[in-house]
């Protein structure tokens, strides 16, 4: 085919120069990779967490790498934190909204307190952190977005699990947000999706699998593609996501779970 034939036509940028990203729950696991990736990308990254020790470890990968990045101490549950957070920062162009966590009870054993923890940073965290940072956007540039908001949510959002009621409330509620906040941004050309990965061998995954000995052959059993998630595979799609090359994408839920969700 003749270089003309298709005049106009180019492969539209996965690269994110110019670009501050902020990633809660950035101090490991699918937090951190997607902190790496986005740096690799050409993002400025803030990287947020409670923990401290976590986040200068990720900063200084970044670092290492080539990147730039600075930290963040913050409990996002905490509304003023989070406030003080955003206001520091001159601009917000991407947020990946993934602080959060999961643990995985009976249904009768729940505790009052339990359901009210994950709630509390699954749900009310992350709407509150997309609220805050959606306020921040506004005052960019409208052209040709005025920012990307990545949504952390889980196949548990998409279908149901034994012993994880709470979780996966959780996380389809995370789901309707992500259309809701997407039909109602658009006009403001900020685009919101989500992520929903199956198992992914984090530190918290790792944690769940020992504390039950046939989980993980149990999960490899649904899965079509024959294994557990790695941050790796995760990356990639946040990348994609905040970039350009999404930019007809918006309420969308990218699932990445090997196939967990197709049968």
């Amino acid at each position: 085919m003749a270089d003309d034939a298709l005049p106009g036509l180019a492969m539209p940028s996965l690269r994110l120069e110019g670009k501050l990203a902020v990633v809660t729950g950035g101090g490991r696991g699918i937090g951190a990779g997607c902190a790496l990736a986005l740096a690799g990308a050409g993002a400025e990254v803030v990287v947020v967490s409670r923990q401290r020790d976590e986040l200068g470890a990720v900063v200084a990968e970044i670092v290492r790498r080539g990147g730039h990045a600075d930290m963040a101490v913050c409990d996002v549950t905490d509304d003023a934190a989070v406030d003080d957070l955003f206001d520091r920062l001159t601009r917000v162009d991407i947020l990946i909204n993934n602080a959060g966590t999961n643990v995985p009870q009976d249904f009768l054993d729940v505790s009052a307190p339990t359901l009210d923890m994950m709630l509390a940073l699954n749900v009310r965290a992350a709407f509150r952190v997309a609220q805050v940072a959606v306020r921040r956007m506004m005052a960019n540039r409208p052209e040709p977005e005025r920012g990307v908001i990545i949504n952390m949510s889980s196949q548990l959002g998409h279908v149901g699990a034994p012993r994880r009621t709470v979780y996966c409330m959780t996380k389809h509620a995370i789901e309707g947000f992500t259309k809701a906040l997407a039909v109602e941004l658009a006009p403001h050309r900020i685009r919101v999706n989500a992520i929903a990965p199956t198992f992914v061998e984090t530190p918290l995954v790792r944690e769940i699998l020992a504390a039950d000995p046939g989980l993980r052959a149990e999960a490899l059993s649904r899965i079509p593609l024959g294994r557990l998630g790695q941050v790796g595979d995760v990356m990639g799609a946040a990348v994609f996501l905040a970039s350009r090359a999404a930019a007809l994408i918006t309420g969308a839920s990218l699932l990445i779970d090997g196939g967990w969700t197709a049968r």
